[in-house]
């Protein structure tokens, strides 16, 4: 879960401070953008630029957010292990060797991001080192690797960029839909310069919000590949036996942290639709199906 907020809280940060400063300029200089092509033009540049820099700066900022410490030569036989892994892991997937950083965490968890397959990055929690076995842990680091081989951040980014576009266009288009309503028939009157813009960004962070649900989808549908693939890496008993493991350490911490991680699978309702990973007995049920358990 990790990954995925930091990615769509930097995108939406990016998202909101282009569109101020766009605000701004025009404000101030009077210029505005007054057909739909150019209008969807601009949001489809402003909207994948912001998210391509989320992308471009993912590492770094998942490196500060968690305060993970990249290995560059193993103090002691558990890293060792990790750097073993990985690297055996990605050779077996046609990658180069990944970054590999460990964090300060209770909750057992792990994460892979970067901007491309050759910067990538596979973190894990002390809490999952402490939590699982090797094994366990093996299957858990071929699912990050998973991740990488298919691509997840740079398709992730791309779908954004599009959720984005569309954010910024409507947003304008509506704004400016009311601002010409409350116009009079001598076209005197309207929102006025701040009104509007103060419009236009309440609805950049409302669509912004729904537009997330689209993300999440995707990100659960990554979700499943990702443990497939880890089950053509490591075999799939070892991915199930890793998922029942988290399973049983959620169901001891009734609404624990492990909730804050999205991979508790006690959600219902409209709150699922927010889900970045599927619950755990979806994706144990699906791969099970998957490899005739």
């Amino acid at each position: 879960m990790q990954r995925i907020a930091l990615f769509l809280a930097t995108n939406l940060a990016i998202l909101l401070v282009v569109s101020f400063v766009y605000n701004i300029i025009s404000s101030a200089t009077g210029y505005s953008l007054g057909n739909t092509g150019g209008l969807l033009l601009f949001c489809a540049l402003f909207g994948f630029g912001g998210a391509f820099v989320s992308l471009w700066i993912s590492r770094w900022m998942a490196l500060r957010a968690t305060g993970a410490k990249v290995i560059e030569r193993p103090t002691n036989a558990s890293e060792k292990w990790l750097l073993e892994t990985v690297k055996r892991q990605a050779q077996q997937a046609g990658l180069p060797m990944p970054q590999v950083a460990i964090y300060s965490s209770a909750a057992p968890n792990a994460f892979a991001t970067g901007r491309s397959k050759n910067k990538s990055l596979v973190a894990v929690s002390t809490g999952l080192m402490n939590t699982l076995n090797e094994t366990e842990v093996e299957a858990v680091l071929a699912h990050e690797v998973s991740h990488i081989a298919n691509g997840d951040m740079v398709t992730m980014t791309l779908i954004q960029g599009i959720v984005n576009t569309f954010v910024m266009f409507f947003a304008r288009l509506i704004a400016s839909a009311i601002n010409n309503a409350t116009r009079g028939n001598n076209q005197q009157g309207g929102l006025g310069t701040f009104a509007y813009f103060g419009i236009v960004m309440a609805l950049e962070v409302v669509f912004g919000l729904f537009a997330s649900i689209i993300v999440m989808w995707f990100s659960r549908q990554r979700e499943f590949r990702a443990d497939a693939g880890s089950a053509g890496l490591v075999g799939a008993d070892k991915m199930i036996a890793a998922l029942e493991r988290l399973k049983r350490g959620q169901e001891s911490k009734l609404e624990g942290s492990m909730l804050a991680f999205g991979i508790n699978g006690k959600r219902s309702g409209l709150s699922k639709l927010f889900m970045s990973h599927p619950p755990l007995d979806e994706r144990i049920h699906a791969l099970q199906n998957r490899f005739k358990r």
